[in-house]
């Protein structure tokens, strides 16, 4: 029986909005009733980040919030490795410190392992008929092409490899050497989960609430470089 799920929370400079997104999680009553366990990882912020952190979590002593903090700024998947390696629970699943992706979801990427069916479920910003904020084109086009560039690869048929949520069963994630400490998360784990023999991945459609550049958003186009570099490198050399 499925008991917990760990949410884990990379955090950089997201001080206006990490106790709304806590709020969020904290509202969700999540299907069988799963209890969650939040980690969150402050990659050196150099904002008040960490001083809202903390006042949430002394104002809401029953949460179950772990927080872990980085000395020296070493990028959001540096964070989600240190979040993952700290997880509890019988699934765990990432999530973003702003408000781009809505926690009442989560539901939905639980289903496919409720029925037995998932070891890895993805959420896509590009298939069903949740609210998706019009924003840019050319961001969309660099996402596309960065998930067509993977699925060949990978040999999946993935509509979203850029996704922030992905959720996986814990030993599936844990089990796996990750190296990148920045962006390239996202096409290595997907790289190397294609790789293991009989995973079974599902997508589920996801509401997306995306930010401007003004509005906090911080992956730029050096980073699509980044991505595409990571897609050949774990999925043509498979390292």
């Amino acid at each position: 029986m499925v008991k917990k799920l760990s949410i884990i929370i990379p955090a950089y400079n997201e001080g206006k909005t990490i106790h709304l997104i806590l709020d969020k999680i904290k509202n969700v009553e999540l299907i069988n009733a799963i209890e969650k366990e939040i980690i969150i990882v402050n990659d050196c912020s150099k904002d008040d980040t960490e001083e809202a952190i903390l006042s949430y979590i002394n104002a809401n002593p029953g949460s179950n919030i772990q927080y872990f903090k980085h000395e020296i700024n070493q990028g959001k998947g540096a964070a989600l490795h240190t979040g993952i390696s700290r997880a509890t629970g019988d699934f765990t699943v990432i999530q973003d410190a702003d408000l781009e992706y809505n926690p009442s979801e989560y539901n939905l990427l639980l289903q496919p392992f409720i029925d037995g069916f998932a070891d890895v479920v993805y959420g896509s910003r590009f298939m069903g008929g949740n609210p998706h904020r019009i924003l840019f084109f050319w961001h969309t086009i660099g996402n596309k092409f960065l998930t067509t560039m993977s699925n060949m690869f990978t040999n999946l048929n993935l509509t979203d490899m850029e996704t922030c949520y992905k959720m996986f069963k814990t030993d599936i994630i844990q089990g796996i050497k990750l190296n990148e400490k920045r962006f390239g998360f996202e096409p290595e784990v997907t790289a190397k989960i294609s790789r293991i023999p009989k995973i079974r991945i599902y997508e589920v459609g996801i509401s997306y609430y995306g930010r401007t550049y003004e509005e906090g958003k911080k992956i730029g186009w050096k980073d699509g470089v980044r991505a595409l570099y990571c897609i050949t490198k774990y999925g043509l050399l498979k390292l």
